[in-house]
């Protein structure tokens, strides 16, 4: 259900590196393709002072480092204008109101708005209101904002910073970004699950024995030690793409694919999530920090020797954890989660695990079947492997391991856009599916928040894994208490068709 497409886009921190590593290629792209006309164009507001020459060529320059193309890009860049800006003054937006009104004139965008907040969370109420109390928001056509996580730092903060931007907005308006959701294999969750009829009869208690969802980072904190000081793998990861992924895995058939069943079911999931807190939190998570270690041959340093951070720090690179939801359909099954940063490579991998059968007929020398796996790779390779045993080639009847893999490369190729291009042409579009809604934020911070509270008045013992490691033995030590094993990543990896 297309909608009006014609739109100004305001980016504020457009001088920032999302911006330039992530929106300007995005935008790029869907010009390029056609699904931008010429009725754009975009502000870019930031504090620094620039003109109109030197952002367009700054814009320039960010597409081609990033595609290494600069087809029609003269003509891409004529559509960007500039404007230095004060966030907290509110003759910044007097000013920034008649600038847009200018720009709306002359390409005929019939008073649409798209309001992209790429700074930091701190401004985002600020700026928010301001939009509204100075007129911004008072358009002919749609205003849409859209905002980058962490929404909150908890679920109190959270409800604060929801309160001042519903003052300027409905929730029907607000699109909070979660890029996992962009993700090509991430919305190929809900297509696996309901259009596949082998799958969906299986997708329970019954079939299905646990499911795990690694991702794992190679890259330290490189040079977001001072924000990740405040956040910690727990907020930065899994309050949003982790449980979002939960979600989307757990959830029950919607009545219909639409904006709102969708976001109905997921919400369904996160209310069904077993709470846990206090020294609960010890059975269900486990939480480390990276130590010195060798990846890829090179010798990197401590967590705590990174720039910007404490050198006594408690915050975790690392979380792995058993998550349970309390329904009749998933009643007993772990959903175990792991995320951490400088691991044994980059990786974003699903795996379901089924349920063994009562009896192995087939066998040799007492080696038991393989489990049948279905494997959703994410990133960096995306795709989906589907394990079966089968016959070995000879007389005897002996099973072996087979992989049924499709990739979104080679052959196949469907040349899958970068996340973000998928985003932003949803909220240009009007459909608001893979943004997060204000429940799932609140439910999702509920849950992470007790952990949180626990883990603050226990003292941790960091570092606890080396760098090149898949983390603390401890996270191996959850999944065997349950008579299971984390899946290797490496060993999961999807054959490509040539």
């Amino acid at each position: 259900m297309e909608q009006n497409m014609n739109s100004l886009i305001m980016i504020f921190g457009a001088t920032g590196d999302l911006a330039k590593r992530k929106l300007f290629p995005s935008l790029y792209r869907l010009f390029e393709r056609g699904r931008l006309t010429n009725k754009f164009a975009v502000i870019g507001v930031a504090r620094r002072p620039l003109s109109n020459d030197e952002f367009q060529q700054s814009v320039k320059d960010s597409v081609v480092a990033a595609l290494g193309r600069d087809k029609n890009i003269e003509e891409f860049i004529s559509h960007f204008y500039y404007q230095s800006h004060d966030v907290t003054d509110s003759n910044s937006y007097i000013s920034l109101k008649k600038f847009a009104e200018q720009i709306d004139y002359h390409y005929s965008l019939d008073g649409n708005r798209i309001f992209y907040l790429a700074m930091a969370p701190e401004f985002f109420g600020t700026i928010a209101l301001h939009l509204k109390s100075d007129g911004l928001t008072d358009v002919s056509g749609y205003k849409r904002l859209v905002i980058e996580k962490p929404f909150g730092h908890d679920l109190e903060s959270a409800k604060e910073l929801n309160k001042q931007i519903r003052t300027a907005f409905s929730e029907e308006e607000i699109y909070r970004i979660d890029h996992y959701l962009g993700k090509e294999m991430v919305r190929n969750i809900e297509v696996i699950r309901f259009a596949n009829a082998i799958f969906e009869p299986l997708w329970n208690n019954r079939y299905i024995s646990n499911i795990q969802i690694t991702s794992s980072e190679i890259l330290g904190v490189e040079e977001r030690g001072r924000y990740y000081e405040t956040s910690g793998a727990l907020r930065d990861m899994v309050q949003n793409h982790m449980m979002q992924m939960v979600a989307l895995l757990a959830m029950e058939p919607p009545i219909k694919l639409s904006t709102n069943e969708i976001r109905s079911e997921k919400v369904r999931v996160f209310r069904s999530l077993r709470a846990v807190e206090g020294e609960e939190v010890k059975d269900y998570f486990v939480r480390g920090q990276y130590g010195e270690g060798t990846i890829e041959d090179e010798q990197v340093q401590a967590y705590r020797n990174e720039p910007m951070v404490d050198k006594q720090s408690t915050t975790e690179t690392f979380v792995a954890g058993k998550v349970m939801i309390d329904n009749f359909r998933w009643a007993g099954v772990p959903f175990y989660i792991r995320t951490g940063k400088r691991m044994t490579e980059k990786s974003t991998k699903i795996v379901i695990q089924f349920k063994d059968i009562p009896m192995n007929l087939y066998y040799q020398t007492e080696k038991m079947l393989n489990p049948n796996l279905l494997v959703i790779h994410i990133q960096p390779e995306e795709g989906i492997t589907l394990h079966l045993n089968a016959k070995k080639a000879g007389g005897h009847l002996d099973a072996q391991e087979v992989k049924l893999s499709f990739a979104n490369t080679g052959v196949h190729a469907m040349n899958t856009p970068e996340g973000y291009e998928k985003l932003l042409f949803d909220c240009m579009n009007g459909d608001a599916t893979n943004f997060t809604h204000w429940d799932e934020v609140a439910y999702s911070w509920s849950f992470v928040d007790k952990i949180s509270k626990f883990w603050q008045k226990e003292q941790a013992s960091f570092p606890n894994y080396q760098s090149g490691t898949m983390g603390p033995n401890a996270a191996d030590e959850l999944l065997e208490k349950d008579g299971f094993f984390w899946w290797p990543v490496t060993d999961l990896e999807v054959d490509i068709c040539k």
